[in-house]
């Protein structure tokens, strides 16, 4: 536990942060995120920040040693998608039970555990990750890990981030300390190239890399590591000889970006795959770090013009939607990268933001936020459920862009909403994912439904009273044998 505590205020003392620096030696000590109440996870624990960031690594057996619900509440959390191996879908655990716990049998349990995936699977590697049980009772996983892995002639690489330890972004910094302790650089690439960069941060979700990587492809770019988007074990044991890398999500994995520049001067920036105008931006601005580090500076013209030819592609699709959602008002209720990449891009065919949330957001993330709405009055660190319902219900915007915890909050409001976050089901990155993006929105706008279940339902109407038509004699004198008939059925059955 020792080393535990020492990688974590590892993490905390993040010298590449802006917001980390300005803070004195005691508030540092504190970290970014807000301390958990007991016995509640507050949004995911570090198990499940890790968890996050390795699981897409798609031919690595992943084994949580801990009893099952760790493994259940943590499985097949995010979106991500593979173009080869499933093995990252198979669940594995040591299913630890109390009787395993009072007679000690949790080292032994899982060093069998690591055998028979060892030789039902023979992965290329195994992710062994302890949780709050294990980790308090004291099972040595690292001491297990180095055992297996020379006993079975394979990596077993320790995971250590229990739940208790702090929040899921912790739990993501240290996942990549996991990578960076164990299995970056222990591969030597015989292939290495001046155009070989890294990815960090990208999770391909809905598989939305893959509309990225042919642009790369075009450039004569090599992705050598997309961490951890349908990422090989293989690929990012080497991937410490890149040239250059592009950090999506600065607040997963900033620190693995920073120590890769330190050990292997891989120089990174930070960059967004989201919009037209961010997307052009991130390729030059590859494409000018592989410059710098010896690649062909033939290589800007050829992205210049690569970039002219897709947003003009990109922009004439677009125009069929601009008049139909120019002046649409959005409500974007999510946060990271995406509380200022997607502003970016909605804010190019004229959408107006009435607001965003910026409750996972980096000061850097706030600070580009302010520049392109031209101020802080649409920012929210977080909002009841009551206040977006009042929002909503009020029409103060014509959709919501979310996570799927909030979409019934639209729903109850009748307000159209399409979901942004790790469940999406379209891509939404480079320029083929903004026209997507901007497709799936103006078909919840205007989805016809809306005009239906904004109108009065049928039992709220009152009914229109009708005038009531004089009778003729022949009906006056029916209804006054059927009155008589009435009263002398009603005496007679009275006397019973």
């Amino acid at each position: 536990m020792s080393s535990l505590r020492a990688k974590i205020q590892d993490v905390f003392n993040e010298p590449a942060c802006e917001q980390n620096r300005g803070k004195d030696a005691k508030a540092r000590k504190k970290g970014c995120s807000k301390p958990l109440t007991p016995g509640a996870a507050a949004g995911g624990c570090a198990f499940d920040g890790a968890k996050i960031v390795l699981q897409p690594i798609t031919d690595v057996a992943h084994l949580i040693h801990a009893p099952l619900a760790c493994e259940g509440n943590s499985w097949d959390n995010r979106g991500a998608a593979s173009s080869g191996p499933t093995l990252w879908r198979t669940s594995f655990t040591t299913d630890l039970t109390e009787l395993d716990v009072v007679m000690g049998q949790g080292e032994r349990k899982l060093f069998k555990a690591i055998r028979e995936i060892k030789e039902a699977y023979w992965p290329p590697a195994i992710f062994v990750y302890p949780t709050c049980v294990t980790a308090l009772i004291g099972d040595d996983i690292e001491a297990v890990c180095k055992r297996a892995a020379e006993k079975f002639g394979l990596p077993v690489v320790p995971v250590n981030a229990p739940g208790f330890v702090g929040s899921k972004n912790l739990g993501n910094k240290l996942a990549g300390e996991a990578l960076l302790d164990h299995v970056i650089g222990t591969v030597e690439p015989d292939d290495a190239g001046p155009y070989d960069i890294n990815i960090l941060g990208e999770f391909n979700l809905s598989g939305e890399f893959w509309l990225v990587k042919p642009l790369l492809d075009r450039l004569g770019i090599r992705v050598r590591a997309c961490i951890p988007g349908d990422a090989r074990y293989l690929d990012i044991a080497s991937a410490h000889r890149a040239r250059a890398a592009m950090m999506v999500c600065s607040t997963a994995l900033i620190n693995l970006a920073r120590k890769m520049e330190q050990r292997w001067d891989i120089p990174f920036f930070e960059g967004s795959f989201y919009g037209i105008t961010d997307t052009s931006e991130a390729l030059r601005q590859i494409s000018q770090l592989l410059v710098k580090k010896g690649a062909d500076p033939e290589i800007l013209g050829r992205t210049e013009a690569l970039i002219a030819d897709e947003e003009a592609i990109a922009w004439t699709k677009l125009a069929a939607y601009r008049p139909r959602l120019e002046g649409k008002r959005v409500l974007l209720n999510t946060g990271g990268v995406k509380s200022w990449s997607v502003v970016h891009a909605l804010m190019e065919i004229g959408i107006e933001i009435v607001g965003t949330s910026v409750k996972k957001s980096t000061v850097e993330d706030k600070e580009r936020i302010k520049h392109i709405l031209k101020d802080d009055n649409h920012m929210f660190e977080q909002m009841a459920a009551r206040e977006l319902y009042a929002m909503l219900s009020e029409q103060k915007a014509d959709i919501m862009l979310s996570g799927g915890r909030t979409q019934f909050i639209a729903l109850k409001a009748k307000t159209p909403w399409l979901d942004i976050n790790q469940e999406r089901q379209h891509p939404y990155a480079g320029y083929d994912g903004m026209v997507e993006l901007v497709r799936q929105i103006d078909r919840a706008i205007h989805n016809p439904i809306w005009c239906q279940v904004r109108e009065p339902a049928p039992w709220d109407c009152q009914p229109a009273v009708r005038e009531e038509l004089p009778r003729t004699k022949s009906e006056t004198a029916t209804l006054h044998a059927v009155q008589e008939f009435a009263s002398t059925m009603a005496d007679d059955f009275g006397e019973f």
